[in-house]
């Protein structure tokens, strides 16, 4: 199968498989001519890194859970550790997105919005010292 056939069926783009490829997390064989040619077993990997990136995991932490999923002898408990590590991650970037979100919601509640030049939104976007919630 070659790569245009592989991007339609996990819905990668090309580009991404040949990223994949760059950093070794596939190794898709070549034929005599240099073109790449797939398996079915190189589809369910690039699928399972598709999914894997779109839960927001990190190259490494691909690498690493597709590692695990390639070792029959592997503890759950690894893969686990993985994910709630990421998961932990997830929530903190949960916690400064919501503290920003309030943060920028007072400002635009106290900003009047007309015609005068007065903006509070100016005002603690200038102040000096001011850390990003």
């Amino acid at each position: 199968m070659n790569i245009g056939d592989v991007a339609e069926r996990t819905g990668l783009p090309a580009k991404t498989i040949r990223y994949y490829e760059e950093i070794g997390l596939i190794h898709p064989l070549r034929g005599t001519n240099g073109y790449r040619s797939f398996t079915d077993a190189h589809v369910h990997k690039l699928a399972f890194l598709g999914r894997a990136r779109g839960l927001g995991f990190s190259i490494e932490e691909c690498r690493a859970l597709l590692a695990l999923y390639e070792d029959r002898g592997r503890a759950s408990a690894d893969v686990k550790r993985i994910a709630k590590t990421h998961l932990a991650g997830i929530e903190e970037k949960m916690k400064e997105l919501s503290a920003m979100r309030d943060t920028l919601a007072d400002l635009v509640e106290k900003c009047a919005g007309d015609h005068r030049p007065d903006c509070p939104i100016l005002k603690d976007l200038s102040e000096v010292g001011q850390d990003a919630p």
